[in-house]
Parts: structure tokens; sequence; C-alpha cells
């Protein structure tokens, strides 16, 4: 089972929910040759109750997991903390989005939670609980104490980061995973098809349940795949999702444009990168 650990279902957080986006994007997960993926959307997202709501409707549950045309989907989010960095959660779609309920208060910076008190509240379901690309900058995930630290059950070998320093960025995450005896699992961290890939997590068995999923992690019973391309991937990715965003900052419909169902915004676009 290929699955990636970190990834979105929008271009972006403060754009709406998109249903053509998101089909898009998991059509294209499958092509990638992603047989499952986390499906780690922000916390404070547009829209975040309507995504899980049209997964589930376009879905056959099992058991933990969501079928999407043959995609299984582990619902999950990412959560920012008032220390600087990103929690990334796996749990039943029923958890995740009680969970984001209750952290309605917490949702624009300033109110934050510490990770302390933020793991206080995750550690009342049956979710994992992952430390999101530990060393980007503005972070300080590393910083948090060792008592702290300890209450992760995963870390993220975060493809962006890859993309920019792949040397360094594995080998201190694989050091922080085992300083603290954590698996460290590949994300993709995507927002845009292009992505998709450029890191998987192969495990030897496909699994439907968060507590098999962490079992599995726990014995080491998988490799993590990084594509040769994965930089051109991460590159190619961050400037189509600038160039959509530009598209819908003046006034258009990136999503059409995207799937080509607007001509006349297509060909002004063809026509500037010419």
């Amino acid at each position: 089972m290929y699955l990636d650990f970190h990834t979105h279902g929008k271009l972006a957080k403060k754009l709406p929910f998109s249903e053509d986006y998101t089909h898009w994007l998991f059509s294209k997960a499958r092509m990638s040759g992603l047989d499952a993926l986390c499906l780690t959307e922000h916390f404070n997202t547009l829209g975040f109750r309507q995504l899980y709501r049209y997964i589930a409707e376009h879905s056959e549950r099992d058991k933990d997991t969501l079928l999407f045309d043959g995609l299984r989907i582990f619902p999950g989010m990412e959560t920012d903390i008032a220390q600087g960095g990103h929690i990334l959660t796996i749990g039943p779609m029923e958890v995740i989005l009680e969970l984001n309920r209750r952290l309605e208060p917490n949702k624009e910076k300033g109110r934050f939670l510490p990770f302390d008190l933020l793991m206080d509240l995750f550690e009342q379901y049956p979710v994992l609980v992952g430390g999101g690309h530990p060393f980007r900058e503005g972070g300080h995930i590393p910083q948090l104490p060792a008592d702290q630290l300890k209450r992760f059950h995963f870390f993220d070998l975060n493809g962006r980061d890859l993309a920019k320093d792949r040397e360094a960025t594995e080998k201190m995450t694989r050091k922080l995973g085992q300083q603290y005896r954590k698996p460290v699992v590949g994300g993709s961290d995507t927002h845009q098809a292009v992505q998709y890939g450029c890191i998987r997590t192969r495990f030897e068995k496909t699994v439907n349940e968060v507590g098999e999923l962490y079992r599995e992690m726990q014995k080491g019973s998988y490799e993590i795949c990084i594509s040769d391309q994965a930089a051109f991937q991460v590159q190619t990715a961050n400037l189509l999702k600038r160039s959509l965003k530009e598209i819908y900052a003046l006034g258009g419909d990136y999503v059409s444009v995207l799937l080509g169902k607007d001509p006349a915004w297509t060909a002004l676009c063809r026509k500037s990168v010419g």
C-alpha cells in the first residue's frame, strides 16, 4: 500500500471549497501511484466540514477509512500550535470532525493552543499525532521540551522541505525520530496534484484502521520512497498554485481554467505564458 501521510483537499485554506477541484485532486492521486492518503487539511480552512461532507457522500466506508473512487482516505487535519509549527492528526472521520468543532475558539493566530494543551485534547480520542515538517522555518517543534516530544506518534519527512534541501531535511528528521524512538513517514504536503508522488510510504500490507496503521509503523513494516523528480514536482506545483490563486484574485474561476472549462481564461493564460 502506497500512502501519503500529509495531503490537502483544497488549493489554499482561504479559498472556498470546490467539489470539482477536490475530485480532480483525488483522481490524480490514484494516477500518481498512490493507493491511500491521509487528508490532513488545515483545521482552520474555509469549508472544512463541507470538504468532509462531500467526501463522505461520494465514498464507501471501510472501517476508519473512506474509499473514494478506489482511493483510500484516512481522515485527518493539520493544526497550528502557539509555539509555531503544525501538528498532524489522523483518525476516524467522526473524531476528526468533533476535534475540529472543539477547536473552533482556537482557529485564529494569537489563539492557537500550546502543544501540551492540544495534546491533552487529542489524547482523549483514538487518533495518531505527528509533527508536521518539524524543521521548516517558522516552526519550533524540535525545541519543545523532551517530555512533550515523546507524546508524538510519528514525525513527517516532508516533500516540500526535501525539495529545498533533501540531505539536511532527511538527516535532521530521521535523527529526531531516532532520538525519541518515533517512526518517520513520508508526506508530500501537496495542495496541488503535480506534487503527488514526490514522496510516498510503502507498507507491506493494506490497512483500514488507524490502530493497525500505527502497529505497522511501530514494526517498521514500511519504506519511504522519494522520487528523483521531487524538487521539480514541488517547484512546478508551487508555480501552478500561485498562478491559480492569481486567477481567483482577478475574479476568474481557477477550477474551470484548470479543467479546461473556461476557454476565454484558458486562452488568456496561454497567451500570457507565450
